[in-house]
């Protein structure tokens, strides 16, 4: 049975009381698995009051702010590993940017973009089974490159399963975080990659955390996961003690093994997204890849819950313009973390500087610079990711000659 993502609004009620549950987890209460599965089973007439319930939550630890992070992808395709879900994937036929390392220089430029549109976390990824020794020392490098320009910036690094010490020269050079997400459940695990374990991801973790690395690990949802395995994977996040928890919807490549996999509605993305909140209370709850695609139009709704959004871009996939993200985060209501005393005329030159940048892109000769093919000349103008049904490759920013979408 795979995830039931489209509860009828004819079901009967789920006997679940909300606002009393938020208010018991409020108090200290630890999610049970029999409560989670009665979130999950919320009709979808009832799932926009357990937002607001579980929203208590987010507004108890985060208040109204949103966390800003921005990808810069270092390392671009050629993997060796199997991951159904991933388009750089070895076999992958998906038509992605590939390419070897960035330079330091060119890598803390493409942060320095994300951070003038008020990133306080830059993620720093690389595709690969895991780091060489020479690979974390290159990457450290830009590390501490990054941190000397922009002191107050926490840097993440990704750079897949972790052998002795690396994570500690990571610490050494200044790095804040270490991402290494578990996906999904251990159960389901095997289904989705063969070429490493579940356990090696939870080694990475752990790893991480022994260096004194801040904890990011999160989610994949959408790969055909039962409601159990879904909590199982969420309560394996709480118990490892993840301080950062990146849900991500999937997006299903043309050309790898899940194309054309759609068992997502934006509900059920909100319902999943609850019960995250409802489990891990006062973590930071980040919405990730493929949320314009699944939450479309409930991406600001979505931010009642999750405290946390990467901005423009993802690794090989266009994100909605980044100027759409900051726009959407003040029409909610929200302020960006970091910006809370910012006058009007600072938070306007902010869009301002993300829609020129958004808008500084040019089309290929008869085409769309987002590839949507219908010769409208700017992912910017609505016909990118937050329209598309399918994923829109990237073709700017890190590993190109464009402008990135910051």
């Amino acid at each position: 049975m795979t995830l039931n993502t489209a509860a009828a609004d004819t079901a009967a009620p789920a006997a679940l009381d909300a606002d009393q549950l938020a208010a018991r987890i409020a108090a200290g209460h630890r999610l049970t698995e029999a409560e989670a599965l009665a979130v999950l089973a919320t009709p979808d007439f009832a799932t926009l009051p357990l937002v607001g319930a579980a929203g208590t939550l987010r507004r108890k630890h985060f208040g109204n702010t949103v966390k800003v992070n921005y990808l810069v992808n270092l390392k671009s395709g050629l993997c060796p590993e199997d991951c159904t879900y991933c388009s750089q994937r070895l076999g992958s036929k998906a038509e992605i940017l590939k390419y070897t390392w960035l330079k330091p220089d060119e890598a803390v430029a493409q942060a320095g973009y994300g951070i003038a549109g008020g990133a306080s976390r830059v993620c720093m990824v690389a595709s690969g089974k895991g780091p060489t020794d020479r690979d974390v020392d290159r990457v450290a490098t830009m590390v501490e490159q990054l941190k000397e320009e922009h002191p107050q910036v926490e840097v993440c690094a990704c750079l897949g399963i972790l052998k002795d010490g690396q994570a500690a020269r990571l610490k050494d050079a200044g790095a804040d975080a270490y991402n290494h997400n578990l996906n999904t459940s251990e159960s389901l695990y095997p289904e989705i990659c063969t070429s490493h374990s579940y356990q090696d991801r939870v080694d990475t973790v752990q790893q991480a955390q022994s260096a004194g690395l801040s904890s990011c690990s999160g989610l994949i949802v959408g790969l055909g996961e039962t409601p159990e395995q879904l909590i199982e994977a969420v309560f394996a996040l709480r118990e490892l003690g993840s301080e950062s928890i990146p849900v991500n919807f999937l997006m299903p490549f043309d050309g790898t093994p899940m194309e054309g996999t759609w068992l997502l509605t934006p509900l059920a993305c909100l319902r999943i997204l609850a019960l995250v909140r409802l489990a891990c209370p006062d973590k930071e709850l980040r919405i990730a890849g493929g949320r314009e695609m699944h939450l479309r139009s409930l991406q600001s709704t979505a931010l009642e819950v999750a405290n946390s959004i990467f901005l423009g871009d993802y690794l090989t996939s266009e994100g909605q313009g980044a100027a759409k993200d900051l726009d959407m985060i003040a029409d909610a209501g929200f302020v960006v973390l970091g910006q809370e005393a910012s006058s009007p005329a600072e938070v306007a030159r902010r869009l301002q500087h993300a829609a020129h940048a958004a808008s500084a892109h040019e089309a290929p000769a008869g085409g769309c610079a987002s590839g949507c093919g219908t010769g409208c000349g700017s992912a910017a103008t609505g016909c990118g990711p937050s329209a598309a049904r399918e994923p829109v490759l990237r073709r700017r920013g890190a590993g190109t000659q464009q402008g990135p979408n910051a």
